[in-house]
């Protein structure tokens, strides 16, 4: 098992070019050639994790957060970061990080909220453009199933809750081979008219390479013609923050304290209550201020997220509850989404979870 072969199933899971333009995902310190000798699953990556896994005999830590951050014009061990990154070159240890790349998925760390406080109805609260493209190719009639199914095969076809979806129409194809060429039906040197089926698929963007290697193995033809066009449709499955509905509505004070027990918290930051049930939810963990628009604009009757400043709870203007449950509380269960999906692919492998709370906040009550 090399590093490369659990970095393939983390970007099968979320692409690094899912992530924002200032994050910093992926592959941060070692070779992904190296052969893994185990995985710690982590939320932020510290001298004392990487100490951890050296301790374990894991030589990759897998982190949601990426310790290197902004830019590093020198390593001299003068903060934190600097002081882990020296740790782990030292120690031979590789570092990858899954951001937001993790977080602009459904099922990532807001999926993992929503399962947490039993949510139905999901939906990304603000779905990102432009990530679609649409695939137009030509098969004969003979082969239309194959290379449907190759392409649906491939991540091709996939519409909100419905998969397999494509589009067909019969037609004329026609071509006239080379002295060079070995066509599959037709003669050299002769215009060939041959019954065909045009198939459009959509898929994401970071498949493409993907997308056209699969339909170049099941097609046919010697050369395969196909047009890919780029989309402004939203991608209804990536994107920031998530909204859904609770299954029965619920008193604010008795939701609060949902949050409370399920997130094991302290104390929770909160605007006014309304006197309203909640039925509404929207969240994004980590840092979400930036979603209060959408939030209300979807009619959410509160907004779990983390990381408000103090004018910025002021923006609730009484048409919703925030309620700030802290940075490290709201993604604290990435570690787990992390470990099972490393485990399910890979159960014969050694894949650990930080003994270690990485949180720097503390409360004294």
């Amino acid at each position: 098992m090399k590093v490369t072969n659990i970095i393939q199933l983390l970007e099968e899971l979320a692409s690094t070019s899912l992530q924002e333009s200032y994050d910093n995902c992926g592959l941060l310190t070692g070779n992904d050639q190296w052969v893994c000798t185990g995985i710690l699953c982590t939320l932020d990556v510290t001298e004392e994790i990487v100490q951890e896994a050296k301790q374990k005999g894991c030589n990759l830590i897998v982190a949601h957060h990426p310790v290197i951050f902004g830019g590093l014009k020198k390593i001299t061990g003068r903060n934190y970061v600097e002081r882990t990154i020296i740790a782990a070159i030292k120690n031979d240890i590789a570092i990858y990080a899954i951001h937001t790349s993790l977080d602009n998925i459904i099922e990532g760390v807001n999926g993992r909220i929503a399962d947490t406080i039993g949510l139905v109805n999901r939906t990304v609260l603000q779905p990102k453009n432009n990530l679609l493209q649409k695939l137009y190719t030509f098969v004969p009639i003979n082969h239309i199933d194959k290379v449907r199914q190759a392409l649906f095969d491939a991540g091709a076809g996939n519409i909100g809750h419905y998969s397999e979806c494509s589009f067909a129409v019969a037609g004329d194809g026609t071509f006239k081979a080379s002295k060079n060429a070995q066509p599959f039906v037709g003669a050299i040197d002769q215009r060939h008219i041959e019954p065909e089926i045009k198939i459009e698929v959509i898929f994401p963007t970071y498949l493409q390479q993907n997308i056209v290697n699969a339909l170049k193995i099941a097609h046919p033809y010697e050369e395969v013609a196909y047009d890919i066009v780029a989309l402004e449709n939203t991608y209804a499955a990536i994107g920031s923050g998530l909204i859904g509905e609770m299954s029965e509505p619920i008193e604010e004070e008795k939701f609060l304290q949902l949050l409370k027990e399920k997130f094991q918290l302290k104390v929770i930051r909160h605007t006014a209550l309304r006197g309203k049930p909640i039925k509404r939810v929207a969240l994004c963990g980590g840092a979400g201020s930036f979603l209060t628009g959408k939030a209300i604009a979807a009619k959410a009757d509160i907004y779990i997220s983390a990381d408000y400043k103090y004018h910025e709870f002021f923006d609730a203007e009484n048409n919703i509850i925030i309620a700030d449950i802290g940075h490290w509380e709201s993604e604290q269960y990435t570690i787990d989404i992390l470990t099972e999906v490393l485990q399910s692919n890979f159960p014969t492998f050694a894949v650990l979870k930080t003994s270690i709370s990485t949180n720097p906040v503390f409360y004294f009550c």
